[in-house]
């Protein structure tokens, strides 16, 4: 916004924006005057974020959006059309998967699920040459690549530097950072986000100057924040792996996990979400959540504050134990996403 000397950024909450003539609406049209036209379109407060955030990730072009969601449906129903072949894992996120299984199906889209684990059987299905579009989260070709970077955050990594085409993320959880705001962000070249945003504006994802004002509000802490959250993680994942009443941790930035290498060489931080195993059945697992006293019992991450979950009786519940299984949800499985609480708290109250 040029026409301000504000240092906070202000907030545009007018939906429709007039033209002085005629001859100013063409110019408009034509693209020889910057303005804007329709809230569902754009506004001057959300193309701030858009800006801010296409920095961050290095990216030619960037839309933000309603929610994390309504990033992933605009891109899948942007990019793929009858007959074409989405390629997915089944690690990423539930929803998603959900979508392409159920949603895209009916639209005669083909998909394939394939374990993130079993990396010979990936790769002989995208070497396959049919495949349209790559989909998945990442810390985890000639295909045509999205990876959702959400439990990264653009702090500790830049999917687009390594050669994915697209980076999706819910700005609801680092990026803003404080649990009061939901919305998405989408970044990739000029001409992929051209087509995803004409879908998005069919689906009148459109978010508020508000939500865009918080967000770019969060975006200044963001570094400070996720370095905390990175670095108490660590120490935490550590503490939990020696510990005598732990089975197993769940965290890339440990040298025991499967996946360190690779995060270690694309990461500068391996994000606040740590997962582990409690010696225990369910009801014990239940126990121990309720007894402590930091974190708080709910959904999301990337916030100030701690969340603790217990998967099998929050966005598992009601699921048979072969679905559980298939996702990896044991009844003992906690998932801790820290905030920027002390270490010596958090550790203190566990």
């Amino acid at each position: 916004m040029a026409d301000t000397d504000s240092i906070a950024t202000p907030i545009v909450s007018g939906i429709t924006h007039w033209s002085k003539n005629s001859d100013d609406l063409i110019a408009f049209k034509e693209g020889r005057r910057h303005s804007f036209e329709y809230g569902r379109y754009g506004n001057p407060t959300v193309s701030v974020l858009e800006e801010k955030i296409s920095a961050l990730e290095r990216a030619e072009a960037m839309l933000v959006t309603s929610s994390g969601m309504n990033d992933i449906v605009a891109t899948l129903l942007a990019l793929m059309s009858p007959g074409g072949h989405v390629v997915t894992t089944n690690e990423c996120f539930s929803e998603a998967r959900a979508f392409i299984r159920e949603r895209l199906s009916k639209m005669g889209i083909r998909s394939t699920f394939v374990d993130l684990n079993d990396i010979e059987t990936l790769k002989a299905v995208l070497d396959q040459g049919d495949v349209t579009l790559f989909y998945t989260d990442s810390p985890t070709n000639p295909h045509l690549v999205c990876i959702d970077s959400t439990l990264a955050s653009p702090i500790n990594q830049k999917p687009l530097t390594l050669g994915a085409d697209i980076a999706v993320h819910s700005a609801t959880k680092y990026i803003a950072g404080h649990h009061d705001v939901i919305a998405g962000c989408i970044s990739g070249s000029q001409e992929l986000i051209k087509t995803i945003r004409a879908w998005h504006q069919d689906l009148g994802g459109a978010i508020s100057p508000d939500a865009a004002y918080m967000i770019i509000r969060g975006l200044k802490t963001m570094a400070l924040r996720v370095e905390t959250q990175n670095r108490t993680s660590l120490r935490m994942a550590r503490l939990l792996e020696n510990h005598p009443k732990i089975e197993h941790v769940y965290y890339p930035g440990l040298k025991s996990s499967p996946w360190h290498h690779i995060a270690k060489s694309q990461m500068t931080g391996f994000g606040g979400v740590v997962s582990f195993e409690v010696a225990s059945d369910l009801h014990g697992v239940m126990r121990f959540i309720d007894a402590l006293e930091i974190p708080f019992i709910a959904t999301s991450l990337g916030g100030c504050e701690s969340l603790v979950q217990h998967p099998a009786v929050m966005s598992f519940w009601g699921q048979s134990d072969e679905e559980k299984a298939k996702n990896g949800i044991k009844d003992n499985l906690v998932r801790f996403s820290f905030g920027i609480e002390k270490f010596e708290d958090l550790r203190e109250k566990m």
